[in-house]
Formats: C-alpha cells, structure tokens, sequence
C-alpha cells in the first residue's frame, strides 16, 4: 500500500495542541516532523509554520506532560509527602503513558526550561515545607527528579533488573523515606 501525498494548495488546518496530540502517539525516542506530518495528513513543511524543529515540539511535549503531572493543590506542611508521593505516582503515569518520554526525559539534554523550572519550584516548595534549608530543598529536588526519571527510563526502556527489581511504590517509599536531604553530622 503507498502512502499518500499531502494534497497541494492550502495547507490542512492546523494547530500547535494538534501537532502535540500527534507527537504524544508517537515514541518520541525516535518521532521525526516527518512522522507527525504523516499523522496528520499535512506535509512536513506545513509543520514548521507551527513548530520550529523536533527540539521545539518535545518542548511543547514537555508542557502538555507536566500540566498534566503537577496536582493542583498546593503542598502543606502536613502533605508535604503525601504531595510528593501523589507527583511521584502522576509521573509514573504520565511519562510512561507516552512512548519514549521517560527515556527522552532521562538523556542528559536541555529541557524545557518553563515547564520543568515550573516542576522543580513546586517539588523545592514541598521540601521547604518538610523543614529543609534552601539548599537542602534543591539537593532533594535533584535526588527526587533524577531518581524518579531514571527509574522511568530505565523501565520505559525494558531494562531487565532481574525478578526481584524493586517495584515503583517500594522505590518511591524508600527515596521519600530518605528526603529531605540532611547535611551529614560531623
């Protein structure tokens, strides 16, 4: 069966929420323009009135992955780990829901600087609630996005930990168990 041509003269209709929708069905370890071009039914070039290149639209990805992950009441005092717990298991489901977003997230790249700057504010928010100094909150910050990532990626990419790999919720009790980081006592 041949794939078909994009019909020529106006493009299709468009938008950026479209374009995103499209590269959310995609495995993004490997999505091309070309590939969300296809989804749509519009040439490639059609897509670059929208978006400026791949970087751009796993930007966008980004946006859309983490509205949706960040809970919309504010962590306490009192929920600090609850709130933390619940972001946690939203990631889970999140990042692993879209096709190579845990591994794109886990690569050492540049990202989206807004909706990850957004994320990192509010997980640094809880830790300062929990009674963490400043710099201790983004130690944590650091040891909870990275920990949490990397064990999404590793799992998003069939990495094979043998039959007794620990399972989110034990992972996540154990890292939350942990944090806030604590300046070690002399």
């Amino acid at each position: 069966m041949q794939a078909k041509t994009p019909k020529l003269g106006r493009p299709a209709r468009l938008s950026r929420e479209q374009i995103v929708e499209a590269a959310l069905g995609c495995d993004l370890r490997t999505v091309t323009m070309r590939d969300i071009a296809e989804r749509l039914g519009v040439s490639h070039s059609a897509l670059y009135r929208w978006v400026d290149n791949r970087d751009e639209l796993l930007d966008l990805v980004s946006e859309v992955v983490v509205e949706r992950i960040l809970p919309t009441a504010e962590p306490t005092a009192d929920t600090w780990r609850q709130w933390l717990s619940d972001l946690a298991w939203r990631m889970h489901d999140q990042f692993l829901a879209v096709p190579g977003y845990a591994v794109h997230v886990a690569m050492p790249h540049r990202h989206n600087p807004h909706a990850f700057g957004r994320l990192r504010g509010r997980v640094v928010s809880a830790f300062k609630l929990a009674g963490a100094p400043d710099d201790m909150a983004e130690q944590s910050w650091h040891i909870f996005g990275l920990g949490i990532v990397q064990w999404l990626g590793a799992r998003q990419m069939g990495h094979y930990a043998g039959p007794d790999a620990p399972r989110f919720d034990l992972f996540l009790d154990v890292l939350l168990r942990g944090l806030p980081a604590q300046e070690a006592e002399s």
